[in-house]
């Protein structure tokens, strides 16, 4: 159970650059309450989860999932480079993620 709200509060995390990207720096008001709220509800899994996973783990799994998922789908939304070497960082991201996945004991 604490990898799935692990999981979610990575995808709300990815929300919450999205929303912060089109609130405008706080400027325009619903996109601003939805990044609060994404944030917070982000911030409130993830300490769910840290109820059993080691914080090392959860911490370092749910800013992945953040950077990563934020730089994919910047790519596929917004058009951000692609680059081979910006692909590989994020390959690397993601394979840090499962890996921690993988070696934990939980």
């Amino acid at each position: 159970m604490a990898w799935a709200l692990l999981g979610i509060a990575g995808i709300l995390e990815i929300a919450f650059a999205f929303c912060m990207k089109w609130s405008e720096g706080f400027t325009r008001l619903i996109p601003g309450l939805f990044t609060f709220v994404s944030g917070l509800s982000s911030v409130f899994l993830l300490s769910l989860s840290l109820r059993t996973l080691p914080v090392g783990t959860g911490y370092a799994v749910w800013t992945g999932i953040g950077a990563a998922g934020t730089a994919i789908l910047g790519i596929v939304v917004l058009g951000d480079s692609a680059a081979p070497m910006r692909m590989l960082c994020i390959g690397l991201i993601l394979a840090g993620v499962i890996g921690l996945k993988l070696v934990s004991g939980n």
